[in-house]
Parts: C-alpha cells; sequence; structure tokens
C-alpha cells in the first residue's frame, strides 16, 4: 500500500468520523432512551464489514480479485495478509458471540448472517498465516466459552487445567519454531522499542519520529557490543515496533500508555457488566493481536477501536444525569470539529501524495534534476513521509548537490531508521573531501545494521581515497566485505566483492610502482 491510498484512507476515516460524531451527539442529546441499541449497532455495523473483508479474501484466494501486494495473494483491502488477519479476527468474536446467544432459541435472520459471517472468515483465516491473528481470535473465543458456557467451562479447566497448559506451551513453542527469525526479530524490536523508552519515558518522541528513535536506539545497541549473532542476523530497519503499547509509549510516553490502558480496562469493565460480551471479545482479540503486530497504523482499526470503546462505555449511558449526556454531546462535538481539521490535513496529504506519485516517475527514470525540482515543491507538505524525504535526499545527491542532500536526509533521519540515509550522507561528506565526517556516518550506518555489507563497502572505498588512505582499514574493510555472510545473496553482494578485490588488488600495484 503506498503512502497515497494510506492518505486516502485516513481522509475518508476522517470524513465519516465527523458525521459519525455529530449522528452521536444528537442520539445522546436527544435520543437517550435509545441509547441501549447502539452496542447493537456497533456489533452489526463491524459483522458487515467484516462480512465484506471476508468474502474479497474468498474472492482472492480463488482468483476473482486480485490483492493489494504482488507478494501475497490474500490482503483484502489491507496490503498485507497479517493486518487484514487481525481485522478478521477481531470480527470472529462478534459473530461467535450472536451465535452462541441464540443458540437455545428460534433461530432468525441475525443468527444466520452471523453464522455464515463466522463460517467465512474461519474460511480465510488460516490462509492469511497470521500467528498473532490465530492467538487473538483463540484467546476471544475462550473469553466468550467462558461467560457463555460458564459452570461447564470453569469445571474442564479445574479438571484438565494442566492439559491446556501443556498444549498451550507446546502449541507456542510449535508456532515459534514455525517462523523462528521473524519471532525473534520480534522479539529483539521489543528490547530495542524498550531501551528507546527508557531514554524519554514521559514525553515520548512523537508518533511519526517513533521509526527515528528506534533507528537511534538499535545503532546505540550495537555501540555497545554485548548483542550476539541471532540478533545481528534478525536486525532491521522496521517503520514500526510490532507492539502498540511499546509504539504509544515511544510516541507519547509511558503515562499516556498508562492512561490509555485505564481507559480501556473501564471499557471492557462497563461492557462486561452489561453483558455486551460480543464487544468484549472483540475488545480482547484486539488487545492480543496489538501486543505483536501493528493495527493502530490502519484507519479500519482506530475505527473500529473508536466504536468498540464507545459501545461499550455508552451502555450505561441512560442512567446518567442529563447534565452527564449534555457533556457527552459537548464532547463529541469538540470531536467533530477535530475530525474536520484533521480531514482538512489529510485532503492537504492526498494532494501531495498525488503530485508526489508523478514526481516518481521522473526520479524511477533517472531524471534526477527535474525530480529534485519537483520534489522541492512539495518538501513542506511531505515532512512527514521518510520514503519521500530519502527520494527527495537522494535525487540532490545524484545531481552533486551534495549540501541540500546532506540537509534533507538529515530531515528523513528523524522519521525513518533506514541506514541507507547515512550512507548517502557519508557518500555526500566524501565527494566534499570532508573524509572523517565521511567515515563517522558510515561508522554511523555500520553500527545501526551490522549485518548489511553495502557500509563495509562504503568505507572500503573511503579508505582507499588518496586523501585519507588507511592501509590497515583498507585490508579491514575489505576482508569484512569478502567474508561477512549476507542475508540473501545476490548479484550486488557479487559485484561488491569483486569490486572489493579489485580496489585493494589495485592499491598493491600502486604501491608495488612506487
Amino acid at each position: 500500500m503506498t503512502e497515497l491510498d494510506l492518505a486516502i484512507q485516513w481522509q475518508w476515516m476522517y470524513a465519516f468520523g465527523q458525521w459519525a460524531l455529530a449522528a452521536m451527539a444528537v442520539w445522546i442529546g436527544f435520543f437517550p432512551k435509545r441509547l441501549v441499541h447502539y452496542p447493537q449497532v456497533v456489533t452489526w455495523l463491524l459483522i458487515l464489514y467484516g462480512a465484506s473483508e471476508a468474502v474479497l479474501g474468498l474472492c482472492q484466494v480463488y482468483g476473482f480479485s486480485a490483492s493489494r501486494h504482488s507478494l501475497y495473494a490474500l490482503t483484502g483491502t489491507f496490503y498485507n495478509p497479517g493486518p487484514y488477519s487481525g481485522f478478521l479476527a477481531l470480527v470472529f468474536p462478534l459473530c461467535l458471540h450472536e451465535c452462541l446467544k441464540r443458540r437455545g432459541g428460534k433461530k432468525t435472520i441475525p443468527y444466520y448472517i452471523s453464522l455464515l459471517v463466522l463460517f467465512a472468515i474461519l474460511c480465510v483465516l488460516p490462509a492469511g498465516m497470521s500467528r498473532s491473528a490465530w492467538a487473538a481470535a483463540l484467546l476471544a473465543s475462550g473469553y466468550l466459552c467462558l461467560v457463555h458456557f460458564r459452570s461447564r467451562a470453569v469445571g474442564f479447566i479445574k479438571r484438565y487445567g494442566w492439559l491446556l497448559l501443556v498444549a498451550g506451551v507446546i502449541g507456542s513453542a510449535g508456532l515459534y519454531r514455525w517462523k523462528k527469525d521473524s519471532a525473534d526479530g520480534r522479539l529483539f524490536m521489543w528490547k530495542i522499542a524498550a531501551h528507546a523508552v527508557a531514554e524519554r519515558p514521559l514525553s515520548g518522541y512523537g508518533w511519526s519520529k517513533v521509526p527515528g528513535a528506534y533507528g537511534q536506539a538499535q545503532e546505540e545497541y550495537f555501540v555497545s557490543g554485548g548483542y550476539t549473532e541471532v540478533e545481528e542476523h534478525v536486525a532491521g530497519s522496521p517503520e514500526y515496533v510490532f507492539n502498540e503499547y511499546l509504539q504509544v509509549a515511544l510516541a507519547w510516553g509511558i503515562p499516556v500508555l498508562a492512561v490509555c490502558l485505564l481507559g480501556v480496562g473501564g471499557c471492557l469493565y462497563a461492557g462486561h457488566r452489561h453483558r455486551e460480551y460480543g464487544l468484549c471479545g472483540a475488545w480482547v482479540s484486539l488487545l492480543v493481536f496489538a501486543f505483536s503486530s501493528y493495527p493502530l497504523q490502519f484507519p479500519a482499526f482506530v475505527a473500529a477501536l473508536f466504536l468498540l470503546a464507545s459501545g461499550c462505555a455508552w451502555c450505561s449511558l441512560p442512567a446518567w444525569s442529563r447534565g452527564v449526556r449534555v457533556g457527552m454531546a459537548m464532547l463529541l462535538v469538540a470531536g467533530c470539529a477535530a475530525c474536520y481539521r484533521q480531514h482538512g490535513v489529510s485532503h492537504r496529504r492526498v494532494e501531495a501524495c498525488r503530485e508526489w506519485s508523478k514526481c516518481r516517475m521522473l526520479y524511477q527514470s533517472g531524471a534526477y534534476a527535474r525530480a529534485a525540482t519537483c520534489y522541492s515543491s512539495l518538501a513542506e507538505d511531505m515532512e512527514w513521509s521518510a520514503r519521500f524525504l530519502f527520494e527527495y535526499g537522494h535525487a540532490l545527491h545524484k545531481c552533486h548537490r551534495t549540501e541540500e542532500s546532506t540537509e534533507v536526509l538529515k530531515r528523513a533521519l528523524w522519521v525513518s531508521s533506514d541506514p541507507m540515509i547515512l550512507n548517502i550522507i557519508g557518500k555526500n561528506e566524501q565527494e566534499l573531501g570532508r573524509y572523517e565526517s565521511a567515515e563517522h556516518w558510515l561508522l554511523r550506518s555500520v553500527h545501526r545494521l551490522p549485518g548489511r555489507i553495502y557500509p563495509y563497502f562504503l568505507l572500503a572505498n573511503l579508505y582507499a581515497e588518496s586523501g585519507f588512505y588507511n592501509r590497515e582499514k583498507l585490508e579491514q574493510m575489505v576482508q569484512t566485505v569478502l567474508e561477512k555472510e549476507p542475508k540473501v545473496q545476490s548479484t550486488a553482494v557479487r559485484q561488491m566483492r569483486q569490486k572489493a578485490r579489485e580496489l585493494l588488488s589495485g592499491k598493491s600495484q600502486e604501491k608495488t610502482k612506487q
């Protein structure tokens, strides 16, 4: 999914949010007795949306519809099967609850609709291959079984609790071994994110600056030297930390995270107390999925979170005083105004992304001078996009406008953890003859991702410069390029190794002639 696609989704969410919040304010202010039906409205909105996603997923599986990503056959309206599966896992307990609460009575249309959606999700969810989504759906289903079959469930747990524990441990170990590198990568991301949170626990870094803070923390961790080969192998430059609790703490600090968790706990308590078990089950699924994924990066999940929170909290509104209801209505009006403002921001981002998509054709075709000119007019509205800033800085680098390139790329470091930014800054400094500064930036790239070969190759070129020649360091870098095992063997790696050999042999011949 491109920045344009995501920006359009956010724009639509804020547009609908304006009308939804205004309608809810009117509902609370003038029709308080009807609020008891609001949780059901939320439930069926999510079920019907989940039904459309499940049907689209089935069409993609059987080839009737194209996915949103060239590497995956199943994505729904998302760009990745992970978030798509997570959303289906959120809808799953809502369907299950609607089936279970009607199991003993007369079977009506809502029962059959929820049953059909349940089966559709069951058909698609395994194909998504998302362990986080499977765990979320399973634990949410366990919660619903506890509340719907309380006595039998408690008896079963007392009798076979040890067996469930053993099965859980074996299943968890199996899932871990199944995608070991992926699991190790997430554990490492959480470790680095925790280090970054510890650096600024109260204020955070800001939502858009989380990747930059993560990259800096990873760089400092590898500089310390106390890492393992596994950590070096699985380290990357992620856009998210795959844990929304750590993401929120990084963005806004631990106090904001604590307030958010208290709010979630209050919603769960209110929902469970008023027997809105389906909404609570969806909450359980979302909370579990958020522990090892990044749902808050998508408008669909943010909208679902708001609906779940309002559905659980407002089921008790009719019993509140008129003054409280008026206060809630005023808060909703304020939220409507905030959505209107954000809709305007999103509109500007969409227009900027559309212009960027046209400029990218120049960049991708190698017309860097024209691309840089086009990018310069968009820079103010695209400061939030790491990819845009990288392309802009790289285009300036290709045009040998090194000072401007470095300035843009330094801004990109605030919103990105990509070590290629450091590599290009280092090449800019080398081009300007500032060799010590170039060495500093390239060593930063090495420390940010020690498993990458490219920065060692750039350092070898730097140490081969006549104005900064260092035979010992050159030999060390060439040896590293030749011996370090890359994650994936490629033509680029073979070419770098060949050039590194030629670089060393060329310097040896020069020394012999002298």
